[in-house]
């Protein structure tokens, strides 16, 4: 398994340095470009851009660009004049996208918007998406893996009929028509759950905040009963979203391994149908489904966007959108070199998974 690991992880470099080159070449070939954020301003001078573009070595060849973003070439410290005024950022940056070390050093650079550190601020934006994300998946795995089991088993009976429906009524719902919904009716109808942040800042200061973890330590109870309320609805529309496919996965899975000749011997060894069920089919019907959930399991932490957007959930996917407003195309890199290693880690995850579901399987 260990030389299995290392070999995966080897392997996985030049995808990693294929990842980084796209979603550098994706964020040059945006609309404008970074200085587009200056477009409407009238008291930007066209010299003024131009200083912003040797600043951050736009003005540099293309090659140059991304292997000072990497931090493999030393920046040029006669670009970096940048002017400070009111309508420039307040920093001396080393490259675009990159701070004075490069991404290869951990340094993802600063905003273009307010000149926080890039890392600082997707940090401060992954505790809520993984609080947010973590809770939806915990509900979303056992949910998925309990109503396709049970419909399986009880194939054409009026449960699996009912699964059946939600499923198809599931997959065809926008997330964002459903997000709204909940909002309505037990929002702005019912008004028994709240329908925007992470706490209700007339109990709490915001979220994350200094202040913040001075009151949840001086109240815990308050505060985390505070924030399973705002949990609720943006919970719910993200596992309604991924359960109606997954349910449905799972009871084919499962349907697919009960027709299997070890089932019928384990039944007619006289061995309790529950046993049969979940110690023998569902152990080797979990080999597909943890492929699927594998690969789901990443764009449910950067796929909580529109869901985060829709409850003003303080997580990355809301700091996505509000760095495509103002164009801050570092964040953007940040959170998109962020997600692809994400889905690289992904896989390697769901191959070492197959040899804990099956232990026939070797590596």
């Amino acid at each position: 398994m260990a030389k299995y690991l290392v070999r995966r992880l080897i392997q996985a470099i030049p995808v990693v340095i294929g990842i980084s080159i796209i979603s550098y070449a994706i964020m040059l070939s945006a609309p404008g470009g970074p200085v587009e954020r200056f477009a409407n301003n009238p008291k930007i001078t066209n010299a003024q851009k131009e200083q912003f573009k040797r600043a951050w070595g736009l003005d540099q060849p293309i090659p140059i660009q991304y292997c000072r973003w990497l931090g493999l070439c030393d920046p040029d410290q006669g670009g970096l004049s940048l002017l400070r005024s009111n309508h420039l950022p307040n920093f001396l940056p080393a490259s675009f996208g990159g701070g004075s070390n490069g991404i290869l050093h951990g340094d993802l650079g600063f905003s273009l918007d307010s000149g926080e550190s890039v890392g600082a601020r997707i940090g401060h934006a992954a505790l809520p998406t993984l609080i947010l994300a973590g809770t939806a998946l915990v509900f979303w795995i056992l949910l998925a893996l309990l109503l396709g089991v049970i419909a399986a088993v009880r194939q054409y009976s009026f449960f699996d009929q009912i699964v059946t429906l939600f499923s198809y009524v599931g997959n065809a719902m926008p997330t964002f028509w459903l997000g709204i919904m909940l909002i309505l009716i037990f929002g702005v109808g019912f008004k028994v759950l709240p329908i925007s942040g992470m706490v209700d800042p007339r109990l709490s200061p915001a979220f994350g905040t200094d202040q913040y973890w001075v009151y949840f330590g001086q109240n815990p109870i308050p505060a985390v009963l505070d924030l399973l309320r705002h949990l609720i609805l943006p919970v719910v529309t993200l596992v309604a979203f991924n359960l109606a496919g997954d349910s449905r996965f799972v009871r084919a899975s499962m349907l697919e391994a009960l027709g299997q000749d070890y089932v019928r011997t384990a039944r007619a060894k006289g061995l309790p149908e529950r046993t049969v069920t979940f110690r023998h089919a569902l152990r080797n019907a979990l080999l597909p489904v943890v492929t699927n959930i594998g690969l789901e399991i990443p764009f449910l932490f950067t796929g909580a966007l529109v869901t985060e957007s829709i409850f003003s959930w303080p997580g990355i996917g809301k700091l996505t959108i509000e760095s495509t407003r103002v164009f801050d195309y570092t964040i953007l890199m940040g959170v998109l070199l962020i997600t692809s290693m994400l889905v690289v880690l992904a896989n390697i995850l769901a191959d070492v998974l197959y040899a804990v579901v099956d232990p026939r399987i070797k590596y």
